[in-house]
């Protein structure tokens, strides 16, 4: 069995450098946002049933998911909306389960943005949660994507809180200053503890 530590937070709230610091030191990375492209790749029935259902107007010409499309087709659709996710969820968590599995280092980290609204943390044995405020999220994503502030705003209501997130964690980094140092020392101190209980399990 593989110990997994589940790794969240909310938007902008820098996941992404805190697993590259954790894959420098040799563990493997399973990251949702990967696989959710994976299940919906040219070829895949995902893919066929998404077309299916919105038409080809979702396809791009090279294949792929026109995922600005789509995006719009659901948007403000709740059935619509739910119809996608009952076909997307439980590939991608077959998916994630199966990476983790896999997995050759002796614990895995389990990277997923909505580990706490889709009720993922059952497959970890440990979450540890990137903590920042709702103001630097709202500033760094802006800044990140060029994106306008109502759209991030609306993505982030979308999220799990900042309080639901803390609730579920075991640990917390956090990224309020962007000390790279301070954080990758962090990463460190916790990599030692996830390999002590990864050898007790």
């Amino acid at each position: 069995m593989t110990y997994i530590v589940g790794l969240t937070g909310g938007i902008g709230s820098g996941k992404s450098t805190v697993a590259d610091f954790f894959a420098e030191l040799g563990v493997e990375v399973v990251d949702a946002d990967i696989i959710a492209r994976e299940v919906v790749a040219p070829g895949e029935p995902a893919l066929a049933a998404i077309a299916t259902r919105f038409g080809l107007g979702v396809i791009a010409e090279d294949g792929s998911l026109n995922r600005r499309e789509l995006r719009q087709r659901v948007f403000g659709n709740p059935a619509e909306k739910d119809w996608l996710n009952a076909l997307l969820h439980p590939l991608i968590r077959e998916h994630m389960i199966s990476a983790c599995a896999a997995a050759r280092s002796p614990y895995c980290l389990l990277v997923v943005p909505l580990l706490v609204e889709n009720k993922l943390t059952n497959l970890c044995q440990r979450v540890l949660v990137v903590d920042v405020s709702a103001e630097q999220q709202l500033a760094r994503t802006t800044l990140r994507d060029q994106a306008d502030a109502a759209q991030i705003r609306a993505i982030m209501a979308a999220q799990a809180s900042r309080e639901q997130r803390l609730a579920a964690a075991d640990d917390v980094i956090d990224n309020k200053d962007s000390d790279f140092e301070r954080i990758k020392a962090e990463v460190n101190r916790l990599h030692r503890q996830y390999l002590a209980l990864a050898g007790a399990l």
